[in-house]
């Protein structure tokens, strides 16, 4: 669903958004999308809509499911994160070397609330990890670290990458220090943002943007006004192995 924003540009809808959401990811340039928080009921649809390949791991408040689907299909507003979300890989099908040959669920924890991390391992020995860390200092902190470790004990000595919504600025914490001097990350993309991808191994070709504001909103088809699709910016980062 779209996101409230100050001033007279935008419209704040109280409709299901995915044909909006899947055109806007379908005509961007891509070859592997981590997603968080989606809702499960969008996984097959988007990967159709983007040509890919989806790997899910559920995440929070998917117990009912059954019962806040159908409302979020009409009223997303009504049940709100109640519809239960989860993260998600998307590797385009055209992209070489799009064969997954191994793909992992990990709970990171169970408490405030269930995040998992999804790991996939390409075809050309690349490997992938999409997390949505807890929200707080301490709990972000925890997550990030643990996923961090996991992820790397599983991708072994091949190019790892760790991405998502970390939930924790660098600005504002050490344990980006921690991942790059322990465990080999690359430094992180902006000292403000939440959102990360980080790189062990491989080599980073083209430096990570974060895209402006603007360039998530899409028009409005029954005003004049645009539909902003996210609270995040999408982060891009082009690597090679």
């Amino acid at each position: 669903m779209g996101h409230p924003l100050p001033g007279d540009d935008h419209v704040l809808l109280n409709r299901d958004l995915f044909d909006e959401f899947a055109a806007f990811l379908a005509a961007a340039k891509w070859d592997i999308a981590l997603l968080q928080e989606v809702p499960p009921r969008w996984d097959e649809r988007l990967a159709r809509a983007t040509g890919s390949f989806e790997f899910r791991a559920l995440t929070s408040r998917n117990w009912m499911s059954p019962l806040m689907s159908p409302i979020a299909r009409l009223r997303p507003h009504l049940p709100g994160s109640w519809e239960g979300g989860c993260n998600l890989i998307l590797v385009r099908k055209e992209r070489p070397g799009s064969l997954v040959t191994q793909w992992a669920n990990q709970t990171l924890c169970w408490w405030p609330e269930r995040r998992t991390m999804s790991m996939v391992r390409m075809g050309d020995g690349l490997c992938v990890a999409n997390i949505h860390a807890s929200t707080g200092q301490v709990n972000g902190e925890r997550d990030v670290l643990r996923a961090a470790a996991t992820a790397v004990k599983w991708a072994g000595d091949v190019p790892l990458v760790l991405g998502g919504d970390f939930n924790i600025r660098p600005r504002k914490s050490d344990v980006f220090q921690e991942l790059t001097e322990e465990f080999g990350f690359s430094a992180p993309n902006e000292e403000r943002s939440i959102d990360h991808l980080l790189l062990r191994g491989g080599h980073v070709v083209e430096p990570t943007v974060i895209w402006p504001p603007e360039r998530r909103d899409v028009p409005d088809a029954d005003s004049d006004l645009m539909v902003r699709l996210s609270d995040h910016s999408p982060v891009v980062s082009r690597i090679s192995t």
